[in-house]
């Protein structure tokens, strides 16, 4: 069928073009007026950075081989550099599977899912090498967490380790389509999570490590036998029917939290500096839906750097969760900053959005980790040199962080055993 545009109708098709022009030229106002005086109108200005800027960038595996291909990569990390960016959040954890050569997965009948580059690298591994010549941290992300696709070897391989709805059914729908989780509060969950995390710090020349929102559970979960035996013998007393009834929702938080502090434990005796970076979604999301209680992870010294994903579409509903008090205390505490989407696949970010943003959080004293890589520059509505001048003139000047000491206390003869 043809479109017939006819005088009244072609009308509303210029009003609709012109008020859309008008927006996006107010937020090119609005962030040159950011970037003069680094203030947001309305807004009181807060004390500056206790901490060094967090200028990170999430590096993913999915859709892109950057990572595989030494060449992208180097020339990857070389122009982060030079755009004084100052940490690289690889994934090492995705899907069920690790991406690299991972001993303690291959024990859980996990094979090798992407563990050499094309050029056959061990990905991790060189990769931190060339960040740290340009004076950028590197902090693996665990990405999926307790999160695995239902077809994945993790979770055929282990149904006893799956947590479960109250009616039975074990899937939920998350960005990454339909997923399992495994329980977080079962032993040999909380034994492979510490394992990973640890080979990891053990085996590799890198700064830290990361999980996201899904060091967590959705709070549908937890009515599978296992959880329900261990609430008995606790609170002697079988799980509400109601997955939200506060009691039930404060003990699985905690659980989780007691996972947290050990995990924590365990990195801290094997490698004291490293950097505990977490990256859950604002609190009243974070703790309601995924009962991921990371105020009180702060309050335990249980983190050591704190990114909190704040993926909203316009800068007010940016701006009403990056003002909340208690971002403010933490960032007075531990380097605090926040997630701001630079563009996914189908949906590209013009690059006044991100100027906002990034501006908004520097006025809340807060620094800034984009997702992802690809959408920085590459998968842009501008031109690639267009967006990479604008990040350049985001980042004029160098925010170094510091390297930590535990980057050269990994010697070569911990070099994880090779796997063809």
């Amino acid at each position: 069928m043809k479109l017939r545009l006819t005088s009244k109708s072609w009308s509303s098709v210029r009003i609709k073009q012109a008020r859309r022009a008008l927006k996006y030229l107010l937020l090119v106002i609005l962030a040159g007026w950011f970037a003069i005086s680094g203030a947001i109108p309305g807004q009181a200005a807060v004390d500056p950075q206790p901490f060094q800027e967090i200028r990170g960038v999430w590096m993913t595996s999915n859709d892109s081989d950057i990572l595989r291909d030494r060449p992208k990569v180097q020339e990857a990390v070389s122009q982060l550099g030079r755009l004084n960016f100052n940490t690289i959040y690889p994934v090492v954890w995705n899907s069920g599977y690790a991406l690299y050569p991972s001993a303690v997965a291959q024990l859980a009948g996990i094979q090798p899912f992407i563990h050499r580059g094309l050029q056959g690298q061990d990905i991790l591994r060189e990769l931190s090498e060339i960040a740290h010549q340009q004076n950028l941290l590197v902090i693996p992300w665990f990405e999926f967490g307790f999160m695995a696709p239902p077809t994945s070897e993790l979770a055929l391989n282990h149904p006893n380790w799956l947590t479960q709805k109250r009616d039975g059914s074990q899937t939920w729908i998350s960005a990454a389509g339909e997923v399992v989780w495994l329980n977080p509060f079962h032993p040999e969950v909380q034994k492979l999570i510490t394992d990973l995390v640890l080979e990891v710090i053990t085996q590799y020349n890198i700064d830290g490590i990361q999980f996201d929102d899904h060091l967590s559970l959705p709070n549908e979960f937890g009515y599978d036998p296992y959880t329900i035996s261990l609430y008995r013998q606790q609170m002697n007393a079988s799980p509400p029917a109601n997955p939200q009834d506060p009691t039930w929702m404060r003990w699985r938080a905690n659980q989780i939290t007691a996972f947290v502090k050990k995990l924590n434990k365990a990195i801290k005796e094997k490698q004291p500096n490293a950097i505990f970076s977490v990256s859950p979604n604002p609190y009243h999301l974070a703790y309601n839906t995924y009962l991921q209680d990371w105020i009180n992870w702060v309050k335990q010294d249980l983190v050591d750097e704190l990114i909190v994903q704040v993926y909203r579409p316009d800068l007010n509903s940016f701006l009403s969760e990056i003002v909340r008090p208690e971002i403010q205390d933490v960032r007075k505490k531990i380097p605090t900053g926040v997630g701001i989407l630079t563009g996914l696949r189908n949906r590209p970010v013009p690059m006044q959005h991100i100027q906002a943003k990034v501006q908004a959080a520097r006025q809340q004293g807060l620094g800034m980790s984009f997702f992802f890589f690809e959408s920085l520059w590459d998968d842009a509505p501008e031109p690639i040199q267009e967006r990479k001048s604008n990040f350049e003139v985001l980042f004029n000047q160098p925010a170094t962080r510091s390297v930590n000491s535990v980057t050269s206390s990994v010697s070569s003869e911990n070099s994880p055993p090779s796997t063809n």
